[in-house]
């Protein structure tokens, strides 16, 4: 998804153009995460992109695009720019607890 949303309408409110932006963003990763998994991916992973304009979007993380959505909401910009691109994701093992407390406990000399 590749978008400029407008903030700006002579009849509707920018809460709730914001309102309908946010649905439009969960809708799209909702039907995105739905989608078939290729072979040894563990689940879809985003990259994210937001701004003024298409060419002064920064990267950001996938979680935070309702914060900079209410951001330019409150900013009042007439428009910004949404970018959002499926990738395949692969889960890193999370090292075991009780190996890590071993470890930290034979640190310690007697």
């Amino acid at each position: 998804m590749r978008k400029t949303f407008k903030l700006t309408h002579p009849k509707i409110k920018v809460a709730r153009l914001a309102d309908s932006v946010r649905c439009d963003v969960r809708k799209y990763l909702k039907r995105e995460r739905q989608r078939e998994l290729p072979e040894g991916v563990d689940f879809w992973d985003f990259d994210c992109k937001f701004g003024p304009t298409a060419e002064d979007a920064k990267v950001i993380h996938v979680a935070e695009l309702g914060k900079f959505i209410g951001v330019a909401e409150e900013q009042q910009l007439e428009s910004f720019y949404v970018e959002i691109l499926a990738k395949p994701g692969h889960r890193k093992k999370k090292p075991n607890k009780s190996s890590a407390f071993v470890m930290f406990k034979s640190s310690f000399p007697a």
